[in-house]
């Protein structure tokens, strides 16, 4: 297990995104309008995945970074940002379907896949149900391994209450909770979000969504010591100090069952290290997926 050091001052959304060339626009992913953003044009396919109610902005700090390696794509996933929304509620065989969609829809045989929370989860699954498509698996603070009424209750209050009276403040508010400082949190990324929460219909939508809060639900698509022990891909479970959504015991649960797995634990980081310190995850990040860590 590695500590990284402290991270560095955080700057606004755009600086990381100014240093290199990237794209964002749809594709049709199977039946789902899907948004996305790439980056690079040479390397082996990277797909990122955002967390539960998030969007492709998670990764506004690493993807021209990692576009330098590989050809990079982070997506707003079914139900999500701004891609589609069919009128159902959303469980684990609904991302993973929407997951190969994607992976079809862009050529990718074979890709490495890292998921944020929900991301995470949904990354297990379809390493699970997919094992011949997955070249590297990065699970960073992710969810699906637990079933904690607390941080459940927590995560469906907060993003709920957030949506259905959506103003500057209240979207503060939840933004604030994925962070260990914060400060972390810009203006931008509260007005990106704003926007997502303030389209039609996105009440019922996240309420969908949320419906991995609800413990019946949940234990149905918990991920299990059998799937996580039949993962043949190298992979690196990223977890924090300060998670809220749970503590380094449960990094060291996936790294301790999956067969060729490795741990790495940063520092003075909540929910989105990969947000909150860029520098250090982007680093340690790159080194792992091309095999040079």
């Amino acid at each position: 297990m590695n500590v990284a050091s402290p991270r560095a001052t955080r700057q606004s959304l755009w600086p990381e995104l100014a240093g290199g060339s990237f794209s964002l626009g749809y594709i049709m992913a199977g039946p789902i309008r899907t948004r996305l953003m790439r980056a690079g044009e040479h390397g082996e396919p990277l797909l990122l995945l955002h967390g539960v109610g998030g969007h492709l902005e998670a990764y506004n700090r690493n993807i021209v970074a990692h576009g330098e390696h590989f050809r990079t794509v982070a997506i707003d996933m079914i139900g999500h940002g701004f891609s589609d929304k069919p009128d159902r509620d959303y469980e684990l065989p609904d991302y993973v379907e929407h997951v190969r969609d994607v992976c079809d829809a862009l050529g990718f045989d074979r890709v490495h896949i890292s998921g944020e929370s929900l991301g995470g989860w949904v990354a297990v699954k379809f390493a699970a149900a997919y094992p011949e498509r997955v070249n590297k698996l990065v699970l960073n603070t992710a969810g699906g391994l637990t079933a904690n009424p607390t941080v459940m209750a927590a995560i469906k209050q907060k993003t709920l209450a957030a949506v259905a009276d959506a103003s500057y403040e209240t979207v503060k508010a939840r933004l604030e909770w994925l962070m260990h400082d914060a400060q972390s949190v810009t203006a931008d990324l509260i007005e990106m979000r704003y926007a997502i929460y303030r389209q039609p219909g996105f009440l019922a939508t996240m309420a969908r969504i949320m419906c991995l809060q609800d413990m019946e639900i949940r234990r149905r698509n918990l991920i299990t010591d059998d799937e996580l022990r039949g993962i043949r891909a190298k992979t690196l479970v990223v977890w924090t100090t300060h998670d809220p959504t749970g503590a380094v015991e449960v990094g060291e649960r996936f790294a301790g069952t999956i067969p060729d797995a490795e741990l790495f634990v940063m520092d003075h980081c909540g929910h989105w290290p990969q947000f909150e310190d860029a520098p250090t995850f982007n680093s340690r990040h790159i080194a792992f997926l091309k095999g040079s860590s």
